[in-house]
């Protein structure tokens, strides 16, 4: 067995052990799509990566990149949670090639909202972060017939939103989904727009107005709750 596959078993094995029953019931009634956790903790699994950060820091990316695609595999809840944190304690070394290794996990392995959530905010966001062209490569996200890689288009760019970055493709990403059946989707979308708000409310406000006819009621409530009175009037009315 190599070292990528003990780490593997061993990290596993951890999760496996911390779990508990009750933690079981706890992590499904999130979730409407079906889930299989062992029932660990957030502050848990973010302690157990910290640990295991400390003994892989100075793996090669490959063998990195391995272990977490190893850990995608098994299918927990869990262990999706443990590869974006601990991967997020490398974001300073994504870029392009781990931003299609990420892509790959959200086409495969990729299954409900937290993971969706967890893999954007901590690493799309991170080579996005590092390399700005990124972000033009999530419009073709859109397109896709998986529902969690069209969320993904959106809460990749949450963060940037936030810091007032990439508007126009952020804008452009939205437009694109503001018709978006999935509700999923839709509070995606909604989520973006409300965190771009708060840096560019002109912005979000008037092209909400203009989409407002197009745009599902649960979309444009999600993107108006920090909205003034007057802009919900103009983006709900």
């Amino acid at each position: 067995m190599s070292n990528v596959e003990e780490m593997a078993a061993r990290i596993d094995a951890r999760l496996r052990a911390l779990g508990s029953p009750r933690g079981i019931a706890a992590a499904r009634r999130f979730f409407k799509e079906e889930v299989d956790p062992y029932g660990v903790s957030a502050p848990q699994i973010r302690e157990l990566a910290r640990e295991i950060y400390r003994e892989a820091k100075a793996w090669p990316a490959a063998h990195r990149n391995k272990l977490c695609t190893a850990l995608w595999r098994n299918g927990k809840l869990e262990s999706g949670a443990f590869v974006a944190y601990f991967y997020a304690r490398f974001a300073k070394q994504c870029g392009h090639c781990e931003f299609k290794l990420f892509e790959t996990w959200i086409d495969k392995y990729v299954s409900n909202w937290a993971h969706t959530d967890s893999v954007c905010t901590l690493l799309t966001e991170a080579s996005i972060r590092n390399e700005p062209a990124l972000a033009l490569q999530l419009p073709a996200w859109t397109a896709s017939k998986n529902r969690w890689k069209r969320r993904a288009a959106a809460v990749s760019l949450v963060k940037a939103g936030r810091r007032g970055e990439h508007l126009e493709t952020i804008l452009h990403v939205a437009g694109l989904m503001i018709e978006d059946k999935d509700e999923m989707v839709q509070k995606g979308v909604g989520w973006l727009l409300k965190e771009t708000h708060q840096t560019h409310p002109s912005a979000v406000v008037e092209f909400l107005h203009t989409q407002k006819a197009r745009a599902p009621r649960l979309l444009l409530r999600y993107a108006a709750e920090k909205m003034t009175a007057a802009e919900r009037k103009r983006v709900l009315g």
